[in-house]
């Protein structure tokens, strides 16, 4: 899903909501309740922004078995944006998603030694600094993602998951770095 309107962008500028969709992407449908029980928040919180979500075609309602329950899911699994066209409200979402994502790489660095031996030695932090240009940074995006759609068509529902998988948070950047002038 590919974001445009600030609107929508401002919308999903919440951490919760941006809980909910990552929580709701891991485990399937889920009711408010059951939401807010896995998020340590309250039902109405969880529902009120599931609602806001809705509202902007992040997630949808799943079938009820029973119709007394509201459960929701993930419209797409997949959300971005430009923070280059959307102004202040892409600039916003950018920057609470940066921060998610600083928190959970700080998170692993601070509890990695409780994790099974196999997933330390599988993770990883790395970042690499090489000369390149605009056109040729565009391609190392596109072909990185080719190397994931594999294991994001897993998560989809269209390949099936080993048995011993895990979620994995996968966090690509590409940004130009800021001469010592302040010059990009």
């Amino acid at each position: 899903m590919k974001i445009t309107d600030p609107r929508a962008m401002r919308a999903l500028a919440h951490p919760l909501r941006l809980d909910l969709i990552d929580l709701l992407g891991r485990i399937g449908p889920a009711t408010a309740a059951e939401c807010a029980r896995r998020l340590g928040s309250t039902q109405a919180s969880c529902s009120f922004h599931l609602r806001q979500l809705a509202k902007y075609g992040y997630v949808v309602e799943a079938a009820s078995g029973d119709g007394r329950e509201r459960p929701w899911k993930v419209a797409d699994l997949e959300q971005s944006w430009s923070a280059g066209q959307g102004g202040v409200a892409a600039a916003e979402l950018e920057r609470v998603f940066v921060e998610r994502e600083a928190g959970r790489m700080l998170d692993w660095s601070r509890t990695r030694d409780s994790a099974a031996p196999e997933w330390r030695g599988a993770a990883f932090l790395s970042g690499v600094t090489a000369p390149m240009t605009a056109p040729e940074l565009e391609e190392v995006g596109e072909r990185l993602m080719e190397v994931l759609a594999p294991y994001i068509a897993r998560a989809k529902g269209e390949a099936a998951v080993p048995p011993d998988a895990r979620f994995v948070r996968v966090l690509l950047s590409g940004l130009p770095v800021q001469e010592a002038g302040g010059e990009l």
